[in-house]
């Protein structure tokens, strides 16, 4: 770990302005990511600019949805009551992701920003285009069971970690930031972006921007969700694939669905055409399976993770079961319902 300066923000603006005249500064709240990653030297900033003094740790009722604080903890999050009566997909895929030492340190703001798992991102003896751009991405060659099947580049091949966003996508939820040209609104979908040629960068802020909250839209799908997440083990693993179901139904009809996929892609990941396919019709697992081979017609598969197809195709099959029928995936028996 390199040596570096330390500042506490008073305010926001005081957190801008010192990204700002800092560009190698980071931002640190919980640092449950950060502080892995500058061990590692895979992270050098200079300065830490300690942001957790800032008031930005509720959680509060917001043009019909809620406001969540960049600062609110991933526990208080999923244990929140207004966020388990309205938005139990939510409070699910928290409770899916690490483990209950590190939910409580971890910030909203933190999960949204947490850089990939890739082995070869973190092993500083080998070259990654994340770490240095231009050196190369040898998991496209290399040990790349845990990688991405959508929307990779030839230069990454990485996924994203969080279970947490892949929720928010299906959510439609607002990120909010503030830099220095000011305020600006982020969709979620737009915030994180996929590789291309610069899989360096992971979110679409700009230089000294930083997150102030997360809005979650009046719709909250409270009753038919389902938070389905494969992995290696049943605890304390990143996600394989990972779907987030949630349905609006009329009988045994689907008026509205959403559908996001996590550990298949560098963001989460959204097929709109496959939930227009599904708007209308009947919740059956033909239906099913048809938005599935949507989703999954353009699939690149590598050496080692050709399995994630199959497997993303009967995850969202039975994830898209459980949500119609309202029987969501348990975060505390893990094993498949």
């Amino acid at each position: 770990m390199n040596c570096f300066a330390y500042t506490r923000a008073g305010t926001v603006a005081e957190a801008v302005q010192a990204l700002a005249n800092d560009p190698a500064a980071k931002i640190i709240a919980g640092g449950t990511n950060l502080v892995d990653l500058m061990k590692y030297n895979v992270e050098r900033p200079d300065r830490l600019i300690d942001i957790t003094r800032l008031p930005l740790s509720g959680i509060t009722e917001h043009e019909g949805g809620l406001r969540i604080g960049a600062l609110v903890p991933n526990s208080a999050v999923a244990f929140d009551a207004q966020i388990g009566a309205r938005y139990p997909l939510l409070a699910s895929a928290i409770l899916a992701g690490a483990s209950p030492q590190l939910r409580n340190a971890a910030s909203t703001g933190g999960n949204l920003l947490q850089r990939t798992r890739c082995y070869y991102f973190y092993d500083e003896g080998t070259p990654c285009n994340k770490r240095v751009p231009g050196s190369g991405c040898p998991a496209i060659t290399g040990v790349n069971r845990i990688h991405a099947i959508l929307g990779t580049s030839d230069h990454c091949i990485a996924t994203h970690p969080s279970d947490m966003c892949v929720a928010l996508a299906a959510l439609d939820a607002i990120v909010q930031v503030e830099g220095p040209a000011g305020a600006r609104a982020i969709p979620i979908g737009e915030f994180h972006r996929l590789p291309g040629d610069a899989p360096e960068r992971d979110t679409t802020l700009e230089p000294a921007e930083i997150v102030l909250s997360v809005d979650l839209p009046a719709e909250s799908f409270p009753r038919h969700y389902s938070y389905l997440k494969l992995r290696d083990r049943l605890s304390y693993a990143f996600a394989l694939v990972s779907v987030a179901a949630a349905l609006e139904m009329d009988g045994e009809v689907i008026r509205t669905a959403r559908l996001a996929l996590g550990g298949v892609a560098h963001k989460p990941w959204r097929n709109r055409e496959a939930e227009a396919r599904l708007q209308g019709q009947p919740a059956t697992p033909e239906n099913f399976r048809a938005a599935a081979d949507l989703i999954l017609a353009e699939a690149r598969p590598y050496a080692h993770n050709a399995f994630k197809i199959e497997l993303a195709r009967r995850a969202i099959v039975r994830g898209l079961s459980q949500a119609a029928a309202g029987t969501p995936q348990s975060q505390t028996d893990k094993r498949i319902q």
